[in-house]
């Protein structure tokens, strides 16, 4: 394009009024850069181009001359103009790639993605749905003691040091994990001292040190299937080879042929296997554990819910009974407190902490020091223990109004699996049924729900149901929920 004014051009104030518009909303500065910067990049403003003095483009835009002012000196900082004492401001030559009209993005990129990241993205499992009747996995997050919590956090605020804000070091803050090591070893049989304890952001960041620290890219680990989608896609982004292990009445079960590969991890839920429930036999338990001190195999035990057992107490982790130091095991606070705290754990053998502490600062700067601060004084003072075996009868209460329901509406047709535990339950559905189906059109009838083949890796799946998550949903909703959701069994059992 020609330029349309001489280098000494009377003309621009003629043209700052064409473009400039009051009462647009915009900010009067942010318009000027605006039109000034276009101008300029698209050479309209060619080099050399004497811009007016500040006075009186300010007079003839009816905009404050600071305004004015600020705009050429921001054009002059990204080397769009220069200005010198006493000479003004001109436009400034620009190198020839930086001139002309932008392109606008593609439509739709082609191959945006690496590889890594398309099978991330297309393997997606999460939900954006994590509340309501009958989202697994989410607790009842309306019974919390926010006053209790509210009343710690004040005083640890008022309490507060320079470190506690800063970026965290090491493997999170002393008390949390002296009080967590002390909780472990009262009620879940495992044997640590807090040095042990390594706290993360949430159980996906301990996967993802797991997967960076013990494997490389091409070793295999071991997966219940069906089992946590979640732990699959971290392994799988790492460049693991997934390897699907059935159950049995006693838990994982691998076959002759897959024992004939050890693999480098076992990631495994003996407690309360997800998604299934199966609790694993302390003589599968001893196996597994005989196996992996013969293979030099790591096993993450993943311990998501077990303090919620209703029909007995919680049996002790795998961790309890490994003399071999082949254990890493797994615990959360999304399940019993609340998931957006974002605050797990991982409790390693000892050779192994120094090596965790040091990754986890260098790839992820923890922090929420404060909050842990908090969460020590809340279980320190008893807070922690009274509000699991508060919902420990909460979540029993509302199992009990889910098996209920699914009785009165459907009699025996339909089995209901897992153990007396946790916060979810599985609905199973007959073979030639397309769980995924029905999950869908349950969701269109305002219920959440998930498949059961979602959660496995095998081909033909071996079982269909749904996942019907029950903590998220009072006894008096279960029903009115449930029968929602049996209209849409309904039709596909026809």
């Amino acid at each position: 394009m020609e330029p349309i004014f001489p280098h000494e051009a009377s003309g621009l104030p003629d043209f700052m009024l064409q473009q400039f518009e009051h009462g647009t909303g915009e900010y009067n500065h942010l318009q000027l850069y605006r039109i000034l910067q276009a101008g300029i990049r698209q050479s309209t403003l060619p080099a050399g181009l004497k811009l007016p003095p500040t006075r009186e483009m300010a007079q003839v835009l009816g905009i404050a001359r600071n305004t004015v002012v600020q705009v050429y000196e921001q054009l002059v900082l990204e080397g769009l103009a220069q200005a010198g004492v006493g000479r003004g401001t001109y436009v400034k030559a620009m190198a020839p790639g930086f001139i002309g009209r932008a392109r606008a993005a593609p439509a739709r990129r082609a191959n945006a993605l690496s590889h890594r990241g398309d099978d991330l993205v297309q393997g997606a499992r999460a939900s954006p749905l994590q509340w309501g009747a009958f989202a697994p996995g989410v607790p009842e997050v309306r019974m919390f003691p926010a006053k209790v919590w509210s009343r710690l956090q004040a005083q640890a605020w008022r309490e507060v040091e320079p470190a506690h804000l800063s970026y965290a070091t090491g493997a999170g803050h002393p008390d949390a994990r002296e009080a967590i090591a002390e909780y472990l070893q009262g009620t879940r049989g495992v044997v640590c001292s807090a040095e042990q304890v390594v706290i993360t952001n949430g159980t996906q960041q301990a996967l993802h040190l797991v997967a960076q620290l013990l494997a490389d890219s091409g070793d295999t680990v071991w997966l219940e299937d069906p089992g946590y989608w979640g732990a699959r896609s971290i392994f799988r982004n790492a460049g693991l080879v997934l390897q699907p292990v059935p159950l049995d009445a006693e838990g994982m079960a691998p076959t002759a042929q897959q024992q004939l590969s050890p693999p480098r991890l076992m990631f495994l839920s003996p407690s309360h296997q997800y998604p299934t429930g199966v609790l694993m036999s302390h003589g599968r338990r001893r196996q597994l554990l005989d196996y992996a001190a013969r293979h030099h195999t790591w096993i993450v035990e993943d311990d998501y819910d077990s303090e919620f057992r209703f029909a007995a107490r919680p049996l002790p982790a795998l961790q309890g009974l490994d003399e071999q130091g082949r254990v890493l095991y797994l615990g959360t606070f999304s399940k019993t407190l609340f998931p957006s705290m974002r605050l797990a754990y991982l409790v390693l053998p000892r050779d192994l902490v120094d090596h965790f502490s040091r990754a986890l600062n260098e790839l992820f700067r923890e922090g929420q020091t404060l909050q842990q601060v908090v969460l020590a004084r809340f279980m320190r003072e008893g807070h922690y223990a009274r509000h699991i075996r508060r919902m420990r009868g909460v979540y029993a209460a509302r199992r009990g109004a889910l098996i209920e329901a699914i009785g009165q509406r459907l009699g025996q047709q339909l089995p209901v699996l897992g153990s007396d535990a946790g916060l979810h339950l599985v609905l199973g559905l007959p073979a030639e049924l397309d769980d995924d189906a029905v999950a869908r059109e349950a969701l269109a009838a305002g219920v959440m729900t998930r498949p059961l083949s979602l959660y496995s890796l095998r081909k033909p799946v071996p079982a269909r149901g749904l996942v019907l998550g029950y903590g998220a949903v009072t006894e008096q909703e279960v029903r009115a929920s449930f029968d929602r959701l049996a209209q849409v069994l309904e039709r596909f059992l026809r």
